[in-house]
């Protein structure tokens, strides 16, 4: 792993947090991200996660979605304390986070935004989210994720 390492990876090394990281091939044709990662580990699309960067009333807030549904934008503002959300703009959630879409990791970003995972990650022992690369997932309990994050667990797939 030496020299491929992300801000996610060191974070996690740092904390001494339970996790693996997982490479993959990335196809960059692929049409979702997160479903080519399902795949290539042999995992279920609901145990794959996504990281969406919203704007929850002029502030930037994350959201980790399972890969198979959508950010529900309205729920989101209610689980962040606001009234309305909309989808980030990917240069701002780029600049926000340090990462490329397509492999924004909830972990190790620039600017620390509030993160709302969706319940279900709750249903798993362990989850994949991105290790912040395109081809790289980090595996690891939720609570842990959550734990790290300062996160809240709501409701907020569709």
């Amino acid at each position: 792993m030496a020299g491929k390492g992300t801000p996610a990876t060191a974070l996690l090394s740092k904390k001494g947090v339970t996790h693996r990281v997982h490479a993959y091939d990335h196809d960059p044709r692929a049409e979702s991200f997160g479903l080519e990662a399902a795949e290539a580990l042999g995992q279920p699309p609901d145990r794959v996660f996504k990281t969406l960067v919203a704007d929850v009333d002029g502030s930037l807030t994350v959201g980790v979605v399972p890969v198979t549904g959508q950010l529900d934008l309205k729920a989101l503002a209610a689980a962040a304390g606001g009234k309305k959300a909309k989808m980030a703009e990917i240069a701002a959630a780029e600049r926000a986070t340090g990462y490329v879409a397509g492999g924004i990791s909830p972990l190790g970003q620039k600017k620390r935004l509030p993160v709302v995972i969706d319940r279900t990650a709750q249903d798993f022992d362990t989850i994949y989210c991105s290790a912040g690369r395109r081809g790289l997932e980090i595996e690891l309990a939720p609570q842990d994720l959550a734990d790290l994050l300062g996160a809240t667990f709501a409701d907020i797939a569709s």
